[in-house]
């Protein structure tokens, strides 16, 4: 008879972890080891949190604010979030329709457990972050994935049509993504309206991630869902501080619904977290609140860093790079370069990191498909992108004079 202790329930063995994480152990295995590593792999930005946030939850500490807050979140921190998105998209956000989360993982998994049953669909638009379809797993749901459509020099875009044959009576949830891990795409303004429409005609849930919303490179085409004057109908809204203020350790995230479902929601998240970091919550508000300057800085530099990265990995006949149009991903096709010598995304990555020293992931870490494409982080300093993208180029070619 199988030990207790061993006999973890089918849904959770279903569920698997993040897979970026693991190449993250193999890059930093390979450093204590004493080999130098470029890294394209981490989705964080390279910046220090600003100094202002910092100071203010370091104030927040020696005023001795270190014990618990009210579950969803100070109510200085959830005027601050309202605040912010009203000014923004004119949302007409309340206070009380925002719940402080620890991470923006957390809010995707209360809006999953409060929504997903057992039997349900949920549409993931893919490649994806990872825990939309795990998530939707592990309370008995069905992640259907609708693939982006790849053109060279262009980069991702949705096929609605694909999109519309892939609802049934069973779909409970779209998750959406924009601008989106791991391309770089913004679904563009119109698409998201066509969602929205598909949403209220079939009784449907669009989960928005939007954690990427300042990171944008052509922001004439992106739309936030907060936006469309009915959107407390259909929409949970995802977002947080990791990637905007650099406070990707502080965890923080947050999600915005109706007030109808606040009280349950609050239940669900108590269940699990009780509530986020005090002292973190008052950086947050001087996130929010105090200046941006950084954070236009650090975008601008994202921008360049696109830019730069492209025309590097442009230069080989094996990648198939274009122009990121938000976040700080690029997830260049690589087909020719697998046809030619037989290997894997996975295979290659490999062999970028063991014998090159650069760290990219492969494909397979944001899909259940098999997708011939590496994802860049372009999160790093402009020399690294440089140099290790001319690696990357070289160790491709150099592959090829072996063979």
């Amino acid at each position: 008879m199988k030990d207790p202790t061993l006999n973890i329930q089918p849904r959770a063995m279903d569920v698997s972890g993040e897979t970026a994480f693991t190449y993250l152990a193999l890059a930093r295995k390979l450093s204590r080891e004493g080999k130098r590593i470029i890294s394209f792999g981490i989705g964080q930005p390279d910046y220090v949190t600003p100094a202002h946030i910092r100071e203010e939850a370091k104030r927040a500490l020696d005023e001795g604010f270190t014990g618990y807050t009210e579950t969803a979140g100070i109510p200085e921190l959830r005027e601050a979030i309202a605040w912010y998105l009203n000014s923004r998209y004119r949302a007409d956000v309340d206070p009380d329709e925002v719940i402080v989360t620890t991470g923006a993982k957390t809010a995707i998994f209360v809006a999953m457990a409060a929504y997903v049953r057992p039997g349900d669909e949920v549409i993931v638009i893919d490649p994806a972050y990872y825990a939309y379809a795990q998530a939707a797993k592990l309370f008995g749901g069905k992640p259907v994935l609708v693939p982006l459509r790849f053109e060279p020099d262009v980069g991702f875009r949705l096929d609605m049509e694909e999109l519309r044959r892939s609802i049934s009576e069973r779909t409970r949830m779209i998750a959406v993504n924009s601008p989106h891990n791991p391309t770089g795409n913004i679904i563009p303004r119109d698409q998201i309206e066509e969602i929205y429409d598909l949403a209220r005609k079939h009784n449907i849930i669009i989960l928005s991630d939007e954690i990427y919303d300042n990171f944008l490179y052509e922001p004439q085409k992106f739309k936030s869902f907060l936006e469309l004057p009915d959107w407390r109908s259909h929409l949970v809204y995802v977002n947080g501080f990791s990637k905007t203020f650099s406070m990707t350790g502080w965890r923080l995230g947050y999600l915005v619904v109706r007030k109808e479902v606040i009280p349950k929601m609050l239940d669900l998240a108590v269940t699990v977290y009780s509530c986020a970091t005090s002292f973190a919550q008052r950086g947050a508000v001087a996130a929010i609140k105090g200046s941006w300057e950084a954070v236009y800085e650090m975008i601008e530099e994202f921008k360049r860093r696109a830019e730069v990265l492209y025309r590097v990995l442009s230069e080989s006949e094996y990648i198939e790079a274009y122009k990121p149009e938000g976040a700080f991903y690029m997830f260049p096709r690589v087909s020719k370069f697998l046809k030619k010598t037989g290997m894997s995304a996975e295979e290659l990555v490999k062999y970028l990191l063991y014998e090159h020293g650069v760290l990219t992931l492969p494909g397979s870490a944001f899909s259940e498909r098999e997708w011939d494409h590496i994802r860049f982080s372009f999160a790093t300093k402009m020399n690294n992108i440089i140099e290790g993208g001319k690696i990357v180029v070289e160790a491709l070619r150099g592959y090829k004079r072996m063979s």
